[in-house]
């Protein structure tokens, strides 16, 4: 580029050029992009281990063939690009779902997952009879977490599982999955409330000045499985599902078990005529009620010792201590029937995850009426050898007995 050339440019520049100046040097402009358009496409095509090629010969050289493998290899770069930007996207999602889903279930004190699981807990022994669930929590991500267990009942002096329970959450939305190892194991068991609800639970004339029926007086046999239960062989062990024809408080009913070879597991409790009673003989197949041995919350720990220890961001070992409330065997009603109230409390305040895993139960309606009536309770689940068992037919104020699980001896006398 000469001088004379460069000064004209200047003049372009700054305005000093005539219209026909300015039209001739647009002109050599474009000129010089179109020399250096070709220039490019020429030096891009040259083959590495070859010499300068003439214009013509470069043109030669685009074959379909070669144009059809430059596009097809621009394509898979584009896909190759396309697939890691995902791939990265997919990454920083999940670790900050990850870690949103850890603040999400795991903050607080008690945090949520505490919380759910108590309420989960709650509900199974409040709603299923004899069956208990040591549930433990898994956290995932995109706000996902599940709580699942063992289905496990005590027949004889041994848990067997029957099953596996499992919660899972969607920011605090559950859905319940229930797996039965033996579909008989979840079959309904019911029972029978008693005819006049007005009747007594205090000791009557069927019962010894120590609280003991006469058993000696029965006058009509009870219904049930009787037949049944005494086909099983004596070195069994079985789950039984006792109705009574007078209602009972927690106290009372612990003690005519005291110098029984028995044990009772779970307590029906009365919540009115009208909780999922229907037909004539005031059959419940919904019952509500409370285990023996209560499932604790976290809250009902008295803490003696507490550890924690920091791993990671977010992360946490925490190793504690303590001792929950003792029971005597038989007796501690009054504490037995606060356990309750509370546990239906903490039902209804988790209303959705009750409606989840005891979706045919009031628990409001419950509530309601216990609080006002007190408890009383009409039927228990039971567990002993078949022998012990059987004598229950004369026993006054049994009504109905059901057979459930059965199991080959395993009694600790």
């Amino acid at each position: 580029m000469n001088e004379d050339f460069k000064q004209r440019l200047r003049d372009y520049a700054d305005g000093k050029l005539t219209d026909e100046e300015k039209n001739e040097i647009e002109r050599e402009m474009e000129k010089l992009e179109e020399y250096q358009a070709y220039l490019n496409e020429w030096m891009d095509n040259e083959p590495d281990n070859a010499g300068s090629k003439r214009p013509a010969d470069v043109q030669n050289d685009f074959s379909p063939k070669k144009e059809k493998r430059i596009v097809r290899r621009a394509k898979w770069k584009a896909r190759i690009s396309n697939t890691l930007t995902v791939i990265s996207a997919f990454l920083v999602i999940t670790l900050l779902s990850s870690i949103g889903t850890a603040l999400f279930y795991g903050v607080g004190d008690p945090n949520r997952n505490d919380k759910y699981r108590d309420a989960i807990a709650s509900a199974i022994s409040i709603t299923m009879p004899n069956i208990n669930v040591s549930l433990n929590s898994q956290g995932k991500t995109y706000f996902m977490q599940e709580i699942y267990g063992d289905m496990e009942k005590q027949v004889g002096s041994e848990r067997v599982i029957i099953g596996e329970y499992s919660v899972n959450f969607l920011f605090g939305l559950p859905s319940v999955d229930v797996d039965w190892k033996d579909r008989s194991s979840g079959s309904t068991q019911i029972f029978y409330r008693p005819d006049d609800p007005s009747e007594s639970s205090s000791a009557t004339q069927d019962d010894d000045p120590n609280g003991q029926p006469k058993e000696q007086e029965k006058e009509t046999p009870p219904s049930g499985d009787w037949s049944r239960l005494e086909k099983l062989p004596e070195g069994t062990v079985a789950e039984a599902y006792l109705s009574f024809n007078r209602f009972f408080t927690t106290d009372e009913l612990l003690k005519q078990f005291e110098k029984r070879n028995m044990e009772p597991v779970w307590f029906a409790v009365d919540t009115g005529p009208d909780a999922r009673f229907g037909g004539s003989d005031n059959v419940n197949s919904d019952p509500i009620g409370f285990p023996a041995s209560p499932v604790w919350h976290h809250d009902d720990l008295t803490v003696t010792s507490y550890k924690e220890e920091k791993r990671g961001w977010f992360g946490k070992i925490v190793s504690s201590g303590g001792h929950y409330p003792s029971l005597d065997t038989y007796g501690d009603g009054d504490l037995r029937n606060a356990y309750f109230i509370k546990s239906l409390r903490l039902m209804q305040e988790y209303k959705l995850i009750s409606e989840r895993v005891a979706p045919f139960i009031d628990v409001d309606a419950s509530l309601a009426y216990v609080e006002e009536n007190g408890i009383h309770l009409y039927g228990a689940v039971i567990t002993g050898p078949v022998k012990e068992l059987l004598t229950l037919r004369e026993v006054s104020w049994v009504q109905d007995l059901r057979v459930g699980e059965v199991r080959l001896w395993n009694w600790n006398e």
